[in-house]
């Protein structure tokens, strides 16, 4: 029996070009695997049509959009994940969900190994081989550009003798990766990370510099999801496409930073997340109403290590699975709703309501009604402060007190 290779298909040059190459190099049949996260463009069954005329011997084709919104953005969301505290991992949590729809094409068609079109400096060739590994240890993997040697020159003439079905001409300088959780941009001129983006860099989102007028939006939570905007109820798709666009008109949710690959590279990214970023933004002031301080203190240090693990492609780990498991615990009162304002770059919380809040007017004012005792602040303070009051004690006993020493009154200080 002919061995079978699953090929992650984007429909794009390299990896229609890859559906020969790989049979040219292996003598194995290709099935194309495309998965639709949200990313736009072409149709899906164009896309299949194509890998076909390429050579594909079946073409599998996903619709995983919803799936992605509901499986992966959402515990995106309840993490409040922003790796280096400004990436909403838009690329790392899709590479698990497409890789399940390619082991399960493998197990459909009886493939033997994996390929994707990823090279060796970035960080998804780890995310796709360590979740196929995870979900389908018996499975080999392979990737075209790395091992078999396949540049864009070598894709271009390829393409060109084999008069394969796709532009050949195009040359886009940037390399770009999008869903519906937003886009990232990287190599060409952004490599010199001196060098300011241009206007062409940007699809998600317009000019922060020349916005419309200001963009009021109220945002329902419940449990962490978002399940209505301005009243209307939504899906987790349907919420992250809607403030896609109308965060994108105003220009918010652009990013650009020099990040710390897993591969131990420096590399200077520029993404465009609108929705995700305006949804993490609403999603954390809610929760300043809603968690308890020592809980929320503590979820901190776990939604970073949870982004870490995210990010090193380690989606499917034993330690991020206990750790959606104690994040998933904080979101139980994690419901109410944020009003913002979206304008010019900016998504301003401007008000906050929830019926499982622990914000306490008659607690928290200094007018009339102030319901808290502070008589019993007295006694709290001295209890607090004893540790340091006596370990400042033992500093004088032993001559280590901290030198306070002032000039006497009248000295001269010029």
């Amino acid at each position: 029996m002919t061995e079978r290779i699953v090929l992650a298909y984007s429909g794009g040059l390299d990896t229609s070009v890859a559906i020969g190459w790989i049979h040219d190099a292996t003598g194995a049949e290709v099935i194309a695997c495309a998965v639709d996260v949200g990313q736009g463009g072409e149709d899906l069954e164009v896309i299949r049509q194509r890998a076909l005329d390429c050579g594909a011997v079946e073409a599998y084709v996903a619709d995983a959009r919803d799936e992605f919104a509901e499986e992966y953005c959402m515990p995106a969301l309840k993490a409040n994940a922003l790796y280096m505290d400004a990436y909403p991992v838009v690329s790392a949590i899709s590479r698990p969900v497409i890789t399940k729809h390619l082991v399960r094409a493998a197990k459909k068609h009886g493939a033997t190994t994996v390929a994707h079109g990823c090279t060796g400096k970035g960080n998804d060739q780890v995310r796709f081989e360590v979740s196929i590994t995870s979900l389908a240890p018996e499975l080999k993997c392979i990737a075209p550009v790395r091992d078999l040697a396949l540049t864009r020159d070598r894709a271009i003439e390829y393409a060109e003798r084999h008069n394969l079905p796709i532009a050949t001409t195009k040359h886009n300088p940037f390399s770009i990766d999008q869903n519906v959780w937003g886009r990232a941009i990287e190599t060409g001129f952004l490599e010199d990370i001196w060098n300011e983006p241009t206007k062409d860099v940007f699809s998600y989102t317009d000019d922060p510099a020349f916005p419309p007028v200001a963009d009021e939006v109220i945002i329902s939570f419940a449990q962490g999801i978002p399940v209505a905007i301005d009243g209307r109820t939504v899906t987790p798709l349907q919420a992250i496409q809607e403030l896609n666009v109308r965060a994108g008109k105003q220009g918010i949710g652009r990013i650009d930073i020099v990040e710390d690959r897993l591969v131990g590279i420096k590399s200077r990214e520029v993404y465009e997340a609108p929705g995700a970023m305006v949804l993490i933004t609403a999603h954390q002031e809610l929760e300043r109403v809603t968690l308890e301080r020592e809980q929320s203190r503590f979820k901190r240090s776990v939604s970073d290590r949870w982004t870490e693990l995210v990010y090193d492609g380690q989606w499917f780990s034993p330690l991020k699975k206990s750790l959606d498991a104690f994040i998933e615990d904080t979101q139980r009162y994690v419901s109410g709703d944020i009003r913002m304002v979206l304008h010019g770059g900016r998504a301003t919380v401007t008000g906050r309501r929830s019926e499982t809040g622990l914000y306490d007017y008659g607690m928290a004012t200094y007018d009339e009604g102030d319901q808290f005792d502070q008589s019993q602040a007295k006694g709290f303070i001295e209890i607090y402060g004893l540790a340091a009051k006596q370990a400042a004690a033992r500093d004088v006993a032993q001559g280590n007190a901290e030198d306070l020493a002032v000039e006497p009154a009248g000295s001269d200080q010029a």
